[in-house]
C-alpha cells in the first residue's frame, strides 16, 4: 500500500503540528483596513446538487494567503430547477456583487463556477455588457466550453480528465488529466493557477495556516439537499467532541441556535484545532448530526446538508434500534476501483470501497452505508440502486451495530489517494432516532 500520512486529531498534536508553520491571523474587511482595496471580492457558483462546501478548501486557502474571509462568498441555487428559475438566480448575482463591491471599494468582483456554474455564469456574463464589466476575472472549472471568453472577461479554464480538446477559446486553458470533476475545484493545484491568475504571482502557500492565536469563527448554512432551501423550524446545537471518540464532551451545547429563513447560523467562536458536532434538532423528528475535522480557521462556508423528515434520500435508509446509519462525504470523488492509485475507506475495520460501488467514472461524492433490510448482514456486493442512480452518490449494505454495542463509537477511517490517513470516530447512534453525517477533509 502507498504510503500514508496521519492527520492531526487533537488539539495538543495540532498545535505541535502547526508550531512551524508561519501563523496567519484571520482578517476581516474591517480588520484589513487600507489593504482591503488590494483584494477584490469573490464569489463562486456551485454546479449541479452542489454548494458553497465545495469551495469551502479552496476560500481557507485564500485566507492563508491575506483574504479577508467575510469577501468570499458563494452564491448558491436550487439546481435541478435551474432551468426555470435562471432570472432570480442572475438578479441575486447582481444584488451580491453590488453589495460587495460597495462593502469593500473594489472596483470588480472575481468570479469563478464549477460545472453547471459554468453554465450559469457563462450566461450572466454574455448577458449584458454592463454585468461583464463588473467582473475582472473569470474561473471556469471543468465545465462549458465556449468560443470566446464569456462576455469578453479575461478567463481561466481548468480542465479534469476527460477529453483534452475541451477548451475556451481565447483563455487560459490548463489540463490536469489525473484529477476527477469536483477534485479540480477542491485540489492544491487548481488553487495556485487561480491564485496566480487573480493576483499575478504564485500564492505563498498552498497549505491551509492553522490558527493558533485567537479565536476562528465559524458560519453556514442547514440546507436541504439538492434544492439549498433554508432549514426551518428547527433548532442547531454545537458540542466540542473528544478527538479520539466523537463523543461530547459536555452535555451542554456550548452554541444553540434557532434555524429559520435560509437556514444561516453564526458567526460561532470555536477553536480552531478542536473537533465539533452539529447537530439539527427537530421535535418529534430524527436528529441529524455533523461531524467534522478540525477547521483549523475561520470558516463561514459550513453547509449541513440534510432532508426533511421521511423525505428525499434520508427517507430510503433502512432504520433500526440496532444499527447506525452514515453519510461519508468528501469534495474529492471516491475511487473504488484504482488499486494503489485510488482511495480506502474502512468502517470499524471493514475496507467498504470496491469497483462496484465506488467506480472511478461513477464520480462519487457521498456515501450512504447502513444495514439495508436491517438483517445485521453486510453484502458489498453491489451498491443500493436506488442511491447509486443519484448523480455523485452511492449506497452500501453495511451493518453499523448501534449503541451499546461496539463500545459506543463508529471508527471511520480513510486512505486517501496520493497519500495522507484519516481518523474520524462518531458514537454509534441508533438509527431509529438518529441520522449521521461524517465529513471528511479534501486535502
Amino acid at each position: 500500500m502507498h504510503s500514508r500520512r496521519r492527520r492531526v486529531l487533537s488539539l495538543m498534536t495540532g498545535a505541535a503540528l502547526a508550531a512551524g508553520l508561519a501563523v496567519a491571523a484571520v482578517p476581516s474587511a474591517a480588520e484589513a483596513g487600507t489593504a482591503e482595496p488590494a483584494y477584490r471580492p469573490v464569489i463562486f457558483v456551485h454546479g449541479s446538487a452542489g454548494s458553497a462546501s465545495q469551495f469551502q478548501t479552496q476560500a481557507k486557502r485564500l485566507a492563508s494567503n491575506g483574504y479577508p474571509i467575510d469577501i468570499i462568498e458563494a452564491h448558491e441555487y436550487d439546481s435541478p430547477n435551474i432551468a426555470t428559475i435562471l432570472p432570480q438566480v442572475y438578479a441575486g448575482l447582481d444584488a451580491r456583487i453590488s453589495r460587495l463591491l460597495t462593502a469593500t471599494g473594489a472596483d470588480k468582483v472575481d468570479l469563478l463556477a464549477h460545472s453547471l456554474g459554468t453554465f450559469v455564469l457563462q450566461g450572466y456574463l454574455t448577458s449584458s455588457p454592463a454585468r461583464a464589466a463588473r467582473v475582472a476575472h473569470y474561473v471556469n472549472l471543468d465545465g462549458r466550453v465556449a468560443a470566446a471568453p464569456p462576455g469578453g472577461v479575461p478567463t481561466l479554464a481548468i480542465w479534469g480528465e476527460g477529453d483534452p480538446a475541451r477548451a475556451v477559446v481565447g483563455a487560459t486553458n490548463v489540463h490536469f488529466p489525473e484529477q476527477s470533476h469536483t477534485q479540480t475545484v477542491s485540489s492544491a493545484e487548481s488553487f495556485g493557477e487561480v491564485f496566480r491568475f487573480f493576483r499575478g504571482r504564485a500564492p505563498h502557500t498552498t497549505r491551509i495556516v492553522p490558527q493558533l492565536f485567537g479565536t476562528a469563527r465559524v458560519s453556514g448554512r442547514a440546507v436541504l439537499f439538492p434544492s439549498n432551501a433554508g432549514v426551518t423550524d428547527a433548532t442547531l446545537e454545537v458540542y466540542p467532541v473528544s478527538p479520539l471518540t466523537g463523543a461530547r464532551l459536555s452535555n451542554r451545547p456550548t452554541h444553540r441556535a434557532t434555524l429559520t429563513g435560509d437556514g444561516s447560523f453564526g458567526p460561532f467562536p470555536v477553536l480552531a484545532t478542536a473537533r465539533y458536532e452539529f447537530a439539527i434538532v427537530r421535535a418529534g423528528a430524527a436528529t441529524h448530526h455533523f461531524y467534522f475535522q478540525p477547521f483549523l480557521r475561520s470558516d463561514s462556508f459550513v453547509r449541513l446538508a440534510t432532508s426533511r423528515p421521511g423525505e428525499g434520500l434520508g427517507g430510503l435508509v433502512d432504520t433500526s434500534d440496532r444499527h447506525t446509519a452514515l453519510t461519508i462525504q468528501r469534495q474529492k470523488e471516491w475511487w473504488g476501483d484504482q488499486g494503489e492509485a485510488g482511495d480506502d475507506l474502512w468502517i470499524n475495520g471493514r475496507s467498504v470501497l470496491n469497483p462496484a460501488n465506488t467506480p472511478r467514472v461513477k464520480r462519487t461524492i457521498a456515501l450512504f452505508a447502513f444495514d439495508d433490510g436491517s438483517d445485521g448482514v453486510t453484502d458489498l456486493s453491489a451498491p443500493l440502486p436506488e442511491f447509486f442512480s443519484q448523480t455523485f452518490i452511492t449506497g452500501m449494505d453495511v451493518f453499523i451495530p448501534a449503541t451499546p454495542a461496539h463500545l459506543g463509537l463508529v471508527s471511520v477511517a480513510v486512505g486517501h489517494r496520493g497519500g495522507g490517513y484519516d481518523v474520524v470516530n462518531v458514537p454509534n447512534w441508533k438509527s431509529s432516532e438518529h441520522r449521521v453525517t461524517v465529513n471528511v477533509d479534501d486535502f
